[in-house]
């Protein structure tokens, strides 16, 4: 058994301390750590049915259920009207996937080797869509910088925006999900080969397709679970700990929401597949930018408040910024070492000090 299925007991505790009232900062740590276990259940049952399908679908395959627990967590937190810790958690999807996920996988990976090599032309297309996706993400909020002068701080909670924002942040977002699924098309069509230059060579398959779907289910009910209690503590343990709203969505939810993705990518890039560690980490942080994010607008006019305005604070267009023009230099070359993992793990880390004073 896999060491992180231990945390598994943590699931039953957050459980109890939600039901008998305990503070909110223990069910928020409890709820935390009961996430990673199904996560990497769900990672476990992608990378077996991975096996069947090749590098690409079978990237494709674990950052679409590894972001599932991401999007929950989202959602959950949409209805108690934490639209700024939403925004946080995008940001900090996107730029964890790039420099956390891959800097460890390479890091990970590169150790006792002089370079491991990766499809280039695939992670190039990856890279480009996200390349897009800021664009996107950005532009709302240089409009707002331009007719309204200011951006939301760090420590706001929700806050609403002009109707005229409301529209724009509504047009990108089916602008976002039109260039989405014509990157599956790409990908998994008209381009298949250049994804999926073969068919099997990912990882021994020990499950059937009916329990790696079954486990998925399985899975998917406790990540909902455990992300409704998760949020639900969010305000009260942000505030018991000195911690603001904005670190906590932007570094801790957004790795438990994103620890499938962590734990296979590093995986795979040990047993020196990199093909689908690079598609894993970068392909994660484009379908955050161009499917969860404009999914999550969507139901924005449905649940909450009010709709979600694509305006994100300075520090999150920064680290954005930062971190897609870092995966668009390294994927270039199609190879990687582990002092290029540290230096992305290092870049994090800075991020997540200067986070920390925000």
């Amino acid at each position: 058994m896999r060491p992180v299925y231990l945390l598994g007991i943590f699931i039953p505790l957050a459980v109890a301390l939600e039901l008998g009232g305990a503070s909110d900062t223990l069910i928020f740590f409890a709820a935390a750590l009961a996430v990673v276990p199904p996560a990497a259940l769900m990672g476990k049952a992608t990378e077996e049915l991975a096996a069947k399908s090749g590098p690409g679908i079978g990237g494709l395959l674990n950052v679409t259920f590894g972001n599932f627990p991401e999007l929950i967590i989202a959602f959950f937190a949409l209805l108690e009207g934490l639209q700024e810790v939403v925004k946080a958690s995008i940001v900090g999807s996107i730029i964890s996937n790039i420099l956390l996920v891959l800097g460890a996988a390479m890091f990970v990976g590169g150790l006792g080797r002089q370079r491991q090599t990766f499809n280039r032309t695939a992670a190039h297309a990856q890279s480009a869509m996200l390349l897009l996706a800021l664009v996107a993400l950005v532009m709302p909020a240089l409009f707002q910088l331009v007719h309204s002068g200011g951006l939301p701080s760090v420590h706001a909670e929700q806050r609403e925006f002009s109707a005229d924002l409301e529209h724009i942040s509504l047009a990108v977002a089916l602008i976002l999900l039109v260039s989405y699924l014509a990157g599956l098309r790409f990908s998994l069509g008209t381009h298949r080969d250049v994804f999926n230059p073969y068919a099997r060579e990912v990882t021994e398959s020990n499950w059937s397709v009916r329990r790696s779907v079954t486990m998925l289910a399985v899975a998917g009910v406790l990540v909902g679970l455990m992300s409704e209690i998760l949020v639900g503590s969010i305000a009260n343990a942000a505030e018991d700990v000195g911690l603001t709203q904005f670190f906590i969505g932007v570094i801790i939810v957004a790795i438990v929401g994103n620890a499938a993705e962590h734990w296979v990518a590093v995986l795979v890039a040990r047993k020196d597949k990199m093909d689908l560690a690079v598609n894993i980490a970068v392909g994660s942080s484009a379908q955050v930018a161009l499917f969860v994010t404009p999914i999550l607008v969507l139901l924005s006019f449905v649940v909450g408040d009010f709709p979600l305005a694509l305006v994100f604070n300075g520090y999150e267009i920064g680290a954005m910024l930062f971190a897609v023009l870092i995966a668009n230099f390294l994927v270039q070359e199609g190879e990687s070492n582990w002092f290029e993992g540290l230096q992305l793990l290092a870049v994090y880390a800075v991020l997540g000090i200067v986070f920390a004073f925000a």
